[in-house]
């Protein structure tokens, strides 16, 4: 064993873990090869360097491992390719840049259909989509699921949470379920959580067929992407809070000026929830508000 790695102290706030192995000529790479760290424990540095991966999606989310990996470098964090990469996967990121082979559900996924081509969006609860975000909190992180009705972009349901694991996202259903019914699709990206079978699971037992984004399909899941982005522009970054429940209040507060008060010109100037509960209300979509997702 190294003893060098003894003399690195990773509470020191003075000197990052990086020049702290610069100065004692100690790879990084032994010294976390000799830390044995949980997979859901990250160093300090790893958690800045996540919130400057996260800022930076957010503005660029066509970056790869190694723009992200490159940014970083001109932060002062000297992280690999594969070190990003990881980050970005503990985080739930990935670039919407065209990739060869990238779409393609691991081997032993059960492949979910894609039932959205051409599909027409006349209605509330006939399509909604979800996905998970990363959220920065003190020097550590949180998740935030989120549940979006396609056709008023109103907000059926949102979870904060401290893991990526599937049973969080269940919850988050579990509760979008009840508060506003059952759609006929729910839409999620590849990822693993929404290939789990506890996920599968429950919307098959709430009667909602699961369709998932296909080979060239980042861009199906586009709507809850982008009201990410907005609560992370106009909410998350410009807001202070030390804790998650001081957190959960901000992002409540946000979903509410959002659902209820926020007017958006793609609904007519009309709220999400003006969308949402008035198409509820009637037996038929008006023709003017039909939507068509292009294949």
């Amino acid at each position: 064993m190294d003893y060098r790695r003894g003399l690195v102290d990773p509470s020191n706030e003075s000197l990052s873990i990086s020049r702290q192995c610069e100065l004692l000529n100690l790879p990084r790479s032994s010294y976390y090869a000799g830390t044995k760290r949980k997979r859901d424990e990250f160093t300090e540095e790893e958690e800045r360097a996540m919130r400057i991966i996260d800022e930076e999606h957010t503005e660029n989310s066509q970056y790869g491992a190694r723009s992200h990996m490159r940014n970083l470098a001109r932060h002062g964090i000297l992280f690999g390719r594969h070190h990003v990469a990881r980050l970005m996967r503990c985080m739930g990121i990935r670039s919407t840049a065209p990739q060869p082979d990238t779409s393609k559900p691991a081997r032993y996924h059960r492949k979910i259909p894609y039932l959205l081509r051409g599909k027409r969006i006349g209605f509330p609860n006939q399509v909604w989509s979800t996905d998970i975000t990363f959220v920065p909190l003190g020097r550590g992180h949180v998740y935030l699921s989120a549940v979006i009705d396609w056709y008023s972009r109103y907000i059926v349901g949102w979870r904060l949470h401290d893991t990526i694991g599937a049973d969080e996202c269940v919850m988050c259903m579990e509760r979008a379920f009840e508060e506003n019914g059952t759609p006929s699709i729910c839409n999620s990206d590849q990822g693993s959580t929404y290939t789990a079978q506890i996920y599968i699971d429950c919307l098959a037992r709430h009667g909602v067929a699961q369709s998932m984004d296909g080979v060239k399909r980042w861009a199906d899941n586009v709507l809850i992407e982008r009201w990410f982005r907005d609560l992370k522009h106009n909410c998350i970054y410009q807001t202070e809070y030390k804790n998650m429940r001081e957190l959960r209040r901000v992002i409540s507060e946000y979903v509410e000026r959002y659902n209820f008060r926020r007017l958006h010109s793609s609904l007519d100037y009309e709220t999400p929830a003006e969308w949402y509960f008035s198409g509820i209300n009637e037996s038929n979509a008006p023709a003017d508000k039909m939507m068509k997702w292009a294949a």
